[in-house]
């Protein structure tokens, strides 16, 4: 008598950091066809874009360098989850069945809701605003004002990009320069911008921006040839589209193993993941250790063994400042910032090597599934919480 072997069908929604790990990881079992749909034929190493749109770097990695033998790429866009039939309708008119979802859509760049924001100003999150905003600079004398909006990561790292160039940058940040850093860290941060000319206003808002100028609060005008926009993300309505709750922002909501608190067969991870409706903080640094986790729950559920629990600790931060100088911010296991940090060339190396590590974790994964080790102990709610603000789906 010949034993039948049950194969499962897992699809991967969103090829990131987060879920480009996920497919690879889950090829630690060899009965499950994994498939990964993406809209972009490409992955987008986000953590680069600031480099892609100052021309210092790029930003598109070939998937056939990172995803592991027998998991099929679609490149298509999913627009719904259809958990009665169990498919997943994509864009093209296409439908993939499933046995489970990895809901890896990621983060996108928020539509400002500041007048003349949307019309005028450039975001720098996604590939294809990238792509404008490097065009639009390089039509660009040097010598006219940029002014780049959000005092975080992105924010910094691109307005050191340009002035390292010799560019004239404004940084507006609407409230403290990055204040995951510490003290002595944003010091640091602001002096080397004050040295390559870049004019820092912290608590002043951006109350309208125009073709050729912004608009503070206070009615000052100040000239503007070129505005970015670099605060505020959201995240695809996919989740809320297809009935299953989501945070106000529309992260998928979950339980502490990443499994929807809908549909056991559906399990989030990286930026649109609401794990207890408290989310992890954004970075490549918790994606990969997310994704490796969320495929490490819908290996367990296929086993019919108990998920385990996030274990998962940000341990600080890195900013590159032009492409000679970074700092590397050291933080307890709870993500909180220590009066410590790595300046200078260092600095710049290690931001380096991190942004390596984000993409030569992922082709680790592809050689070796289950290879990926993560820092642990950071703390999380000790059951999940009845009193998360959710939004139900239409």
């Amino acid at each position: 008598m010949t034993e039948h072997h049950t194969r499962h069908k897992v699809v991967v929604i969103g090829g990131g950091y987060a879920g480009t790990l996920a497919a690879n990881h889950l090829r630690m079992r060899t009965d499950i066809d994994i498939t990964l749909v993406n809209p972009r034929p490409n992955f987008v190493d986000r953590i680069r874009l600031h480099q892609f749109v100052a021309g210092t770097g790029d930003a598109m990695v070939d998937y056939s360098t990172l995803l592991g033998e027998g998991i099929q790429l679609v490149v298509d866009s999913a627009t719904r989850i259809d958990t009665a039939t169990r498919r997943v309708r994509l864009a093209s008119g296409r439908a993939l069945d499933y046995d489970h979802v990895i809901y890896a859509v990621g983060s996108t760049a928020a539509i400002p809701s500041v007048p003349g924001a949307a019309e005028f100003a450039f975001p720098i999150g996604e590939f294809e605003s990238a792509q404008r905003l490097r065009a639009q600079l390089e039509e660009l004398p040097l010598n006219v004002p940029v002014t780049v909006v959000g005092g975080g990561p992105t924010g910094i790292e691109t307005a050191a990009e340009l002035a390292e160039q010799g560019r004239t940058v404004t940084l507006v940040c609407g409230a403290t320069l990055m204040p995951s850093l510490s003290a002595p860290g944003r010091r640091y941060v602001a002096k080397w911008l004050s040295r390559h000319g870049v004019a820092v206003f912290e608590s002043d808002l951006v109350t309208e921006v125009r073709s050729d100028a912004i608009v503070f609060a206070s009615g000052t005008v100040r000239p503007s040839a070129l505005t970015i926009w670099t605060t505020g993300f959201g995240v695809p309505r996919l989740a809320a589209e297809s009935g299953l709750r989501t945070d106000m922002l529309g992260r998928l909501l979950t339980d502490e193993t990443l499994t929807s608190i809908d549909d056991d067969r559906i399990v989030a991870t990286g930026d649109a993941a609401a794990p207890s409706g408290q989310p992890l903080r954004m970075s490549s640094q918790a994606a990969g250790a997310l994704g490796a986790q969320a495929a490490n729950t819908v290996l367990s559920h296929i086993a019919g063994t108990e998920p385990a629990v996030i274990n998962l600790a940000i341990i600080g931060s890195c900013i590159s400042l032009g492409r000679r100088v970074g700092i590397r911010q050291l933080a307890r296991r709870d993500d909180t910032s220590v009066n410590v940090y790595i300046g200078g060339r260092m600095g710049a190396r290690i931001k380096e090597v991190t942004c390596k590590i984000g993409l030569g974790k992922i082709r680790r994964e592809a050689r070796k599934p289950g290879s990926l080790i993560w820092p642990k102990g950071g703390p999380r709610p000790a059951q999940p919480t009845s009193a998360t603000p959710v939004v139900a789906a239409a």
